[in-house]
């Protein structure tokens, strides 16, 4: 039975930190307005390739002033990060640096003229351990961020001088996409699998549905983790979703991992493949414009290999499948299997730098007997490494910044998979989104 959570991450807003906030002003009319309410911040996550980041804190100062009162160097930005399942809780502490600053409305959109919010951009990257907004201990977490803001500039209004503001009052966090997301639960005989869960607009049509399987770090009883672990949320970004015309998003979590089999650890088999599949049905049934004959499975890693369970034992039921650096070997899959798999449409990606799942032994041999089998629609993208593409982040000798083997999952994410099929360059999402079950 299916249960549903409210919004993901809208709990986040309750958890405001109760401590104080020192304030100077040289305008008592304005002191006294603010008094009730003093000035807070809120922290915005966005899902990078490398993980989930605070990129902003969001001021709200109690009072308008004029847009062009406040520079990056106006307030400076300190942070403790913590989790609370280590026994030295503080992971990192330090300045956060500013690299935009603007008055904005409460969204943190930039003020036409005047705002009562200040939004300060700040520093991310690859390397930078002050600004992830989880941390993994064998699964990930969301950290404890405790952010402090003081001010280093006056800021001039026609009510007055602000100065001295020093605001350590939490209001909440803002998680990008990832709040667009429900969660639930299912369970099936004794095993109980949560979830994330994105619903399009209500069209008046069919839509299809997307199913992504996490990695082994991304499991637990936060479904939000499944998303944001990993860049997962952005197949509910705009981009992806105009492939499909609006689709469903379906993101389980196993409490453990995929990969827990009845005899041993990646065995071939899985303790929650029937749940996963009682979960799957009963979505469809809930969601009655869900497309039956366009529901599509794909995973990284743990999760690459829970699909190919999946299509290996429930081949008719999906459209198409696609894996990244999937973690079924090949020696695991019988020949009357990849007989039985080879008429689903199936795209593999990799990277040939992956030592976690070294290809030779998992995706490159498995592809190459299907095809051997007759597959006709079964694809390949073996990367020679897994680099940044967003031109943002390089190494001190200016080429792209180079991720963990392992990673060909962030190509998956950000659409960067593609090939010529039948004389036109195609993507992942533009294939996937044209498979249809016969």
């Amino acid at each position: 039975m299916i249960k549903s959570f409210k919004k993901a991450a809208r709990p986040t807003a309750l958890l405001a930190l109760a401590v104080t906030t020192t304030l100077t002003f040289s305008s008592g009319a304005w002191a006294k307005e603010t008094s009730a309410a003093a000035p807070s911040y809120r922290t915005v996550v966005e899902v990078k390739d490398f993980g989930a980041q605070i990129t902003k804190i969001i001021v709200d100062l109690g009072k308008s002033i004029p847009k062009n009162t406040v520079t990056k160097d106006t307030f400076t930005v300190h942070v403790e990060r913590s989790d609370r399942r280590l026994d030295d809780p503080l992971i990192a502490e330090g300045d956060r640096k500013v690299t935009q600053a603007y008055v904005a409305d409460q969204n943190g959109n930039p003020a036409k003229e005047a705002g009562r919010y200040v939004v300060l951009e700040m520093e991310i990257g690859p390397e930078i351990k002050l600004s992830p907004a989880m941390n993994y201990v064998e699964v990930g977490a969301w950290n404890d961020n405790k952010y402090t803001v003081t001010q280093q500039k006056d800021i001039t209004t026609k009510s007055g001088v602000i100065s001295g503001l020093v605001i350590n009052n939490s209001a909440g966090e803002i998680r990008e996409l990832v709040d667009e997301f429900n969660t639930g639960k299912a369970t099936y005989q004794g095993v109980t699998l949560t979830y994330a869960d994105y619903a399009p607009a209500n069209d008046k049509k069919k839509n299809p549905l997307v199913i992504w399987l996490h990695g082994m770090g991304e499991g637990g009883t936060d479904p939000t983790i499944a998303i944001a672990g990993n860049k997962a949320v952005n197949f509910a970004s705009k981009d992806i979703q105009s492939y499909f015309g609006g689709a469903y998003v379906l993101a389980p979590q196993t409490p453990t991992y995929w990969m827990d089999g009845f005899k041993d650890f990646g065995d071939g088999t899985s303790k929650y493949e029937k749940a996963l599949m009682s979960l799957i049905r009963d979505y469809v049934a809930k969601n009655k414009d869900i497309d039956p004959k366009r529901i599509y499975i794909g995973g990284d890693s743990n999760g690459g290999y829970m699909t190919m369970l999946m299509i290996r034992d429930y081949k008719d039921y999906f459209a198409a499948a696609f894996v990244a650096c999937e973690a079924l070997k090949d020696s695991l899959i019988t020949d009357k299997q990849i007989k039985a798999m080879k008429d689903l449409p199936i795209w593999f990606v990799a990277a040939k730098t992956d030592t976690v799942v070294p290809p030779i032994d998992y995706t490159v041999s498995t592809y190459s007997r299907l095809v051997n089998a007759g597959a006709e629609d079964v694809h390949m993208s073996l990367f020679n490494n897994v680099s940044d593409t967003s031109g943002l982040y390089k190494k001190s000798d200016g080429t792209p910044h180079e991720y963990d083997g392992h990673w060909s999952w962030i190509y998956v994410y950000n659409n960067d998979v593609s090939k010529v099929i039948n004389g036109k360059n195609t993507t992942l999402m533009e294939w996937l989104a044209s498979r249809t079950k016969k």
